[in-house]
């Protein structure tokens, strides 16, 4: 039988090997990419070349070359809107960052009520930002709010008649509602890491303070690089919970690139200027994408190596 048995060329690769080069295994990426082509690329496109018109939304759309990019880029209220979006994004990054990060480790335990917990935790992030939007304005009205209901003088501010204290509730109620689910990410994250670190650091007399800052969180690395880029990203894209919370007040106190676009796009039916608003916002959202990645390193499971 084995004279007849073909003979195996050295540097042959294994029918698995060839199969997924050039077989089945391409193919079954052909329906991502059809969807990520048919909403992902095509509508980038079909903005692209809107920024480029003049149309308001209803009649013929016509060329206008760099008119809408210049009436843009010459607004003055264009680089308080990027700076009202930077601030949004690094201050909801640093209130998120360390909570979902201590309340990931803190889930990670085995004890059985954390389980409830967990459940609890996650509430928030299932509820529509626009009625979480409502339910905080209401909360927060100082005639008929909670410190009025409650006769908390503290509590009775003019929580978003005022520019600092309408940004500071943004911040909190966009952390409230999003640290349940990096606090998951993070969960996650420290379930993966191997117990027999841990039992090792023990042997070497390393208490809870240690074995975070030694074990948890090196080997956390690119888990935080990841939760930061949601957060990052993501806040880019923060509208209806400012649009409802807000309006963009006082004196344009929260008035975000993503509530610029609608504004110019829906309200003064200007949806070349809002197109290139659109532009602007996935670039920067690639640009900072593209860096995190980088700080987080070529490897992903190089983060794994660390505090070993």
């Amino acid at each position: 039988m084995s004279a007849f048995a073909p003979t195996a060329r050295k540097g042959t690769p294994p029918a698995a090997t060839r199969e997924g080069r050039g077989g089945v295994l391409p193919w079954l990426a052909v329906p991502a990419l059809v969807i990520f082509v048919g909403f992902g690329v095509i509508p980038l496109i079909g903005v692209l070349f809107l920024s480029f018109t003049s149309w308001d939304g209803l009649g013929e759309i016509n060329l206008s070359g760099l008119t809408s990019w210049q009436a843009v880029l010459s607004d003055p209220g264009l680089p308080h809107a990027l700076w009202i979006t930077l601030l949004v994004m690094l201050a909801s990054w640093a209130f998120q960052t360390p909570l979902s990060l201590l309340i990931g480790v803190f889930l990670a335990g085995r004890q059985r009520y954390r389980a409830v917990l967990a459940v609890l935790f996650f509430i928030p992030l299932l509820l529509s930002q626009a009625a979480i939007a409502i339910a905080y304005k209401a909360l927060l009205d100082p005639n008929f709010g909670l410190g009025a209901g409650l006769h908390i003088d503290l509590l009775v501010q003019d929580w978003l008649g005022r520019p600092v204290l309408a940004f500071s509730v943004v911040i909190f109620v966009v952390s409230w509602q999003f640290i349940p689910f990096h606090s998951l990410i993070y969960q996650g994250g420290v379930r993966q890491i191997p117990r027999s670190m841990y039992e090792a650091a023990e042997l070497d007399g390393a208490g809870r303070v240690r074995k975070f800052f030694s074990i948890t969180l090196p080997q956390l690395k690119y888990t935080i690089i990841t939760s930061s880029t949601l957060m990052v990203v993501g806040s880019l894209t923060f509208f209806d919970l400012i649009f409802v919370l807000t309006a963009g007040g006082p004196a344009d106190a929260t008035r975000v690139l993503a509530l610029d676009m609608y504004k110019r796009g829906f309200q003064a039916n200007l949806m070349g200027p809002a197109s290139a608003i659109a532009v602007i916002l996935v670039l920067v959202g690639l640009a900072l994408a593209l860096l995190l990645r980088r700080l987080g390193g070529r490897d992903p499971q190089a983060s794994q190596m660390e505090g070993a």
